[in-house]
């Protein structure tokens, strides 16, 4: 079974087109949680774009508060402000992603080998008791990259999975990106790594991608399922996710 962290940055986008509280990212955490999510995913980043430093705290507070079961995941690159605000709001999960500030979304994996020294350091610095490490991965890691992976401490890598769902209009070529995605994901089980996946997945890709990549611990979904939440309302959508995802 695949456990469904909902991601709430695009709550938060929409929140910000104007000097408004609404939508609300701590209300609609509590809709996707009491519809039956297993965590919410937050990428904060330095220009506050979406989620501002204090949804991560509020964020925190609920889930203690509330909800102390649900996993909190916070995705970001680890600079010196990422990893102190890690350090201040200790979610169950990190996932350290490759990103440049200036990039509109994740939008590739960790060079393992090049970066080998630096994630060790990080996963290092970040790791403790009941505080989960997620890397970033390219889909064509292959076991060579996920040897490096598994090197650095990590306790998972996240597979990302935008490639194909890119392909949405290319049967073909998903098929191509299933297959590299489930070589990965056999190489990381082998390595003994957990797995989760994300990016672009959808109601309509995610079928053909449970029956190709098998293990999948958890999936971090956000701009899909509030796409889709737009027609059918939040809980509706977490629901159909979780319909999916937990087969």
């Amino acid at each position: 079974m695949t456990l469904l962290s909902v991601n709430l940055n695009a709550v938060a986008q929409l929140r910000n087109r104007r000097d408004l509280p609404w939508p609300s990212v701590i209300g609609m955490a509590r809709v996707v949680l009491d519809a039956g999510a297993s965590g919410v995913t937050v990428h904060p980043r330095p220009d506050e774009r979406h989620i501002r430093r204090t949804d991560v705290f509020d964020l925190s507070a609920l889930l203690r508060e509330d909800y102390p079961n649900a996993e909190f995941n916070i995705e970001g690159y680890p600079s010196d402000d990422f990893i102190a605000l890690i350090e201040a709001v200790n979610p169950q999960q990190v996932t350290l992603v490759p990103d440049d500030p200036a990039q509109a979304t994740s939008d590739h994996g960790w060079d393992f080998h090049a970066n080998n020294n630096f994630l060790t350091s990080v996963v290092q610095k970040l790791k403790q008791p009941g505080r989960r490490i997620s890397l970033f991965c390219d889909p064509d890691a292959g076991a060579a990259g996920i040897s490096a992976a598994k090197a650095t401490g990590a306790d998972r890598v996240e597979l990302y999975t935008g490639p194909y769902g890119g392909c949405y209009d290319d049967p073909e070529q998903a098929e191509v990106e299933l297959a590299a995605l489930a070589d990965t994901a056999a190489a990381a089980h082998a390595a003994g790594l957990g797995l989760n996946a994300g990016h672009d997945l959808t109601l309509e890709n995610l079928p053909a991608f449970q029956a190709a990549v098998k293990g999948v611990d958890e999936a971090s979904i956000g701009h899909g399922i509030t796409a889709d939440a737009l027609l059918m309302g939040f809980a509706e959508a977490v629901r159909r996710y979780r319909e999916v995802l937990e087969g």
